[in-house]
């Protein structure tokens, strides 16, 4: 009887970490096109996607929900930051998932950051970096 309790505690201890360790990760965002690195060809497509949370235009407030941004060589925005509008940041209000990106010759720094309905940033936690190199 006591092994038998023993048993159940360090299983139970196993399955909340478990579940702690897949909460923690249960929502992010990544890009599927381009790669980390890539060299593109302008224009190039762009490709978001995100784990965890549902995209929805801008103005929808539900819960775990957002859509994608675009942050030219500017890096991840604190939560609850508005996202400006302009040339360095793109808004995909309508709930975009991809897009194609227009840019001059160079080394670029492409964020994707996620938002709520409002455009206030989730953080650094649901933002996601790479390097691209355009030709």
């Amino acid at each position: 009887m006591q092994l038998t309790t023993v048993f159940l505690r360090q299983a139970a201890v196993l399955v909340a970490g478990s579940l702690l360790a897949a909460s923690a990760f249960a929502q992010s965002v990544s890009f599927v096109e381009p790669v980390d690195g890539a060299t593109v060809t302008s224009p190039f497509k762009v490709k978001f996607a995100v784990s965890g949370m549902d995209v929805k235009p801008a103005g929808d407030m539900t819960v775990k929900t957002g859509h994608h941004h675009l942050l030219i060589n500017t890096g991840p925005m604190k939560a609850g930051e508005m996202i400006p509008m302009d040339d360095k940041h793109l808004h995909f209000g309508k709930g975009q998932t991809e897009t194609d990106v227009t840019l001059p010759p160079g080394q670029y720094t492409l964020t994707m950051q996620f938002a709520n309905g409002a455009h206030q940033s989730y953080g650094p936690e649901l933002s996601k970096s790479i390097k691209v190199t355009v030709k």
